[in-house]
């Protein structure tokens, strides 16, 4: 690791590490009621104790101890991994055909923005009627947010690749294909990864949101049963998970899919 590299973590540890020394300054003087901000052993105690919640449903449901804890992640996991193997192609599939035709780009544009504004949340009472509550409410909710973004996002990108590059390209003898692979998505590939981005960011927001409200099981039902029975430490537990989990995915996703696309064509730059 060279020192470029040490140094970038070094300050991206910095403000964790202010928060966490104030955190736990807070739990030695008690500035604030552990019913507010929970000591963070406590909140590491959580997890033990929604273990032992899940230890006598052993010998019935045939699950190891941790399973509702563990059962919580995993059905969040999957509802995000499901939707995005479906919407992420299907925006970016749709995206692309509709930008490259102008006239119907510009007629889609105001149908994108439009479906961005209500999409997430928005859907949730109606989701609950159409559906129940359950796996296809928050599902429904989650193609709609992934969806919409990466379509919208895919559009103004293919819409915003100069006609001259598809007019060289047929001039050489390139057929419709080539021209989508080499022209349209390469030129709308920085759009296109900033719609994933952000599907993937307000997706999680928005399956908390629909878990919290139509699910009956995943991360974001949990931390609405747990703030019903006040069990403040649960909440601080099940909110840190879905932030490492997202920081995790943003790494290890995300990142080396922009660094080897638009950082390493030169489109984007990153700070050193």
């Amino acid at each position: 690791m060279n020192r470029a590299r040490r140094r970038q973590i070094l300050l991206g540890a910095i403000p964790f590490l202010t928060l966490g020394t104030i955190w736990q300054m807070n739990a030695v003087y008690g500035w604030l009621a552990p019913i507010h901000i929970p000591p963070p052993m406590a909140v590491w105690g959580a997890i033990f104790t929604l273990q032992d919640s899940c230890a006598g449903l052993v010998d019935a449901l045939q699950q190891s101890p941790g399973c509702l804890f563990t059962s919580h992640i995993l059905s969040s996991l999957g509802r995000v991994g499901l939707s995005l193997v479906v919407g992420l192609p299907l925006g970016v599939a749709f995206g692309v055909l509709a930008g490259m035709h102008r006239r119907l780009a510009n007629a889609l544009e105001p149908v994108g923005v439009f479906a961005n504004a209500i999409s997430g949340i928005a859907w949730v009472p109606l989701a609950i009627v159409w559906f129940g509550v359950g796996w296809l409410t928050t599902l429904f909710i989650l193609l709609n947010t992934v969806f919409w973004l990466v379509f919208f996002n895919t559009l103004l990108g293919v819409r915003g690749v100069p006609r001259v590059y598809e007019n060289g390209v047929r001039t050489l003898g390139g057929k419709r294909r080539e021209v989508i692979t080499q022209v349209y998505i390469p030129g709308a590939l920085p759009s296109i990864v900033t719609g994933i981005r952000m599907s993937m960011g307000f997706g999680w927001r928005a399956l908390i949101a629909a878990e919290m409200i139509g699910g009956d099981r995943g991360l974001g039902f949990m931390l609405f049963v747990s703030a019903q029975e006040y069990k403040t430490e649960e909440v601080f537990l099940g909110v840190l998970v879905i932030a490492v989990i997202w920081m995790l995915t943003d790494r290890a996703c995300l990142v080396p899919l922009e660094r080897w696309t638009i950082e390493r064509w030169g489109l984007v730059w990153r700070p050193t």
